[in-house]
């Protein structure tokens, strides 16, 4: 009996704490961003949501901005009423972490999201699952997830690749937004790991 009740409380706890699925609730969460503005997700009900975990140290990251790939993909967003959130989860002490890099960052790229949110102890990042940079969210204005993973199916920091690549987050977008199924809810994100802090 004590056996079965230690099983029950480990998947109960597993399944408190396990990452939204398409078609799941996303959770909701409250960040400040570069510049010292508080950002809620509540805040943007009834809206698309795109959440862009980031490392500006990162050469995935860099494969999408040098080639202007993810700034065209956040103002097509943006031109159509989509809220874009990037997220920085990484340590204080880590690689990309810091206010200066990020804000160089986000001036030298000419970068667009709606905010650039600060995630310095990983609560949100690991409250969606979020395991590379980027690795990539789309919520709907029903408030639930309808894509998690990668930008594309290239998983390469190849800038080549990007023109023959499938982009899932405009693909899902589009596809969403016109009222049709999404055909792609979820892949494989790739990337550099998210660096939280502590052993991860």
């Amino acid at each position: 009996m004590k056996t079965r009740l230690t099983l029950l409380l480990a998947f109960v706890s597993a399944t408190a704490f396990a990452a939204p699925q398409p078609g799941d609730p996303a959770p909701n969460f409250s960040l400040t961003d570069v510049n010292g503005q508080s950002h809620s997700l509540a805040d943007y009900k009834g809206k698309y949501v795109v959440l862009e975990w980031n490392n500006p140290g990162c050469p995935f990251v860099h494969k999408h901005y040098d080639s202007g790939n993810m700034q065209n993909l956040q103002k097509q967003a943006e031109s159509r009423g989509v809220i874009w959130l990037t997220v920085n989860s990484g340590a204080a002490g880590r690689q990309g972490a810091t206010t200066n890099e990020i804000k160089g960052f986000l001036s030298s790229e000419h970068a667009a999201p709606t905010a650039y949110l600060i995630d310095s102890e990983g609560k949100v990042g690991r409250l969606y699952g979020a395991r590379t940079t980027p690795d990539m969210y789309i919520i709907g204005p029903n408030g639930k997830l309808i894509y998690d993973g990668a930008i594309d199916n290239k998983p390469t920091p190849d800038p080549e690749d990007i023109p023959g690549a499938t982009n899932y987050v405009k693909a899902a977008l589009e596809e969403s937004m016109a009222g049709k199924p999404v055909e792609v809810t979820t892949s494989k994100p790739y990337g550099c790991s998210v660096k939280y802090g502590g052993t991860d």
